[in-house]
């Protein structure tokens, strides 16, 4: 019986999952996908040695109820196989989180406190805990957090120009998106060689976005900042905004605080400048002035955010793109690319086309790569890391 970790990457519409070797970092077993949670679920594979049918859907089928029929389903339809494990992402690891961990009510506890810091991501992280706990009782859990790749953050990028009272407290820059980091921080040197232990700026650019600049692989500064509101022009969110913007809306606008958190959360970001769609394949595809608008921000505010990281490392020897429009969006890697034709970046347009692993030419100053982001191998890492010996006889 070949012993195994199931990954829970856990979304507000969605819940992407993979069941990986407990005892060695190779390729999944089998990977998928539960999307349109409330709305209209479906199920898709993007490996499936698996046998037997998950069931029929339904539209108000929570996402702890998913998940607990998804695990009893993978241990029946996965012959040879026994979950010994489960790493989950968790957006928010507050101060106290800097490593993942194992789960128990006591860790629940304290990632629950910080739920108004993430509604939309850690209430259902938790939910995802809690449901497996509920069908596997004592099968071991391991958090791994979203910020915790930026706490090697000097403090001076941490910390906002607020009361001292209040950063003590903890309203401080956590920055986001940590794990898609780590995964690249893991996997440039392989790519970059020796440049990899520069400067190097990560974009990960998908319906949330935000970029990291790395020196030795350590990020050093993020634009994501206290929560995901912050920093890039984003599929539904707004990014920086001027908080007197919120201010405005609340006293002469009228609006209450549910509104304005619904506003910049959900009808801002491509989706609020556009006015028709927050994916950016279909605005890409639209000839509509409103649409070209919302692209031109978009890549504007990408471009003066990276110039800002630029400055932060003192230069740059790599960039990176991941994430969903970073690994698939030539066009918008090429516009970003071309701001900084300044410092000697010069893309291939073949190898850019083609969305290949290094896009930029022979003689850029700057090396330019595209590199798929993989959140769930680095959670099942550290779940074999953390349960190694203890839980199960992985070697």
């Amino acid at each position: 019986m070949n012993e195994a970790i199931l990954v829970l990457n856990v979304g507000s519409s969605s819940i992407k999952f993979a069941v990986y070797a407990a005892s060695e970092d190779v390729d999944p077993v089998c990977a998928g996908q539960i999307s349109g949670i409330g709305r209209s679920p479906e199920l898709t594979m993007k490996s499936l040695p698996v046998a037997g049918s998950f069931g029929a859907f339904g539209k108000e089928d929570s996402h702890g109820a998913l998940i607990a029929r998804l695990v009893v389903w993978l241990e029946k339809s996965l012959p040879g196989h026994r979950l010994v494990a489960a790493g989950h992402r968790v957006v928010h690891g507050g101060r106290e989180y800097a490593a993942p961990v194992l789960i128990d009510s006591e860790v629940i506890r304290k990632l629950e406190i910080l739920v108004p810091l993430a509604p939309h991501h850690q209430s259902d992280n938790l939910a995802g805990m809690k449901a497996v706990a509920d069908v596997r009782p004592g099968l071991p859990q391991v958090a791994c957090f979203d910020t915790a790749f930026h706490r090697t953050q000097p403090r001076v990028a941490q910390i906002f120009a607020i009361p001292r009272a209040l950063t003590e407290e903890g309203i401080v820059r956590y920055g986001f998106h940590g794990l898609s980091y780590e995964h690249i921080a893991s996997v440039l040197p392989k790519h970059a060689g020796k440049a990899a232990s520069g400067r190097a700026i990560v974009a990960h650019l998908g319906h949330g976005a935000s970029l990291c600049a790395m020196r030795e692989c350590k990020s050093v500064a993020t634009t994501m900042g206290f929560t995901v509101l912050d920093g890039l022009v984003m599929g539904k969110r707004s990014g920086t905004l001027d908080p007197g913007v919120v201010l405005h809306l609340l006293q002469d606008k009228g609006m209450s605080i549910a509104d304005v958190a619904d506003l910049l959360n959900n009808r801002s970001g491509l989706l609020g400048v556009s006015e028709r769609s927050d994916d950016m394949r279909e605005l890409l595809a639209d000839d509509d002035a409103r649409a070209r608008e919302a692209v031109d921000l978009f890549i504007y505010r990408a471009v003066s955010e990276i110039g800002a990281l630029v400055a932060v490392l003192g230069g740059i020897d790599s960039l990176v793109f991941t994430g969903g429009i970073g690994e698939n969006a030539g066009e918008v890697r090429a516009r970003i690319a071309a701001g900084f034709a300044w410092l000697g970046v010069s893309l291939d347009g073949d190898a850019n086309d083609a969305n290949a692993t290094r896009i930029s030419t022979c003689d850029s100053a700057v090396e330019v790569f595209v590199i798929p982001a993989d959140e769930e191998r680095i959670i099942a890492c550290h779940t074999r890391q953390l349960c190694r010996g203890l839980f199960f006889s992985a070697a």
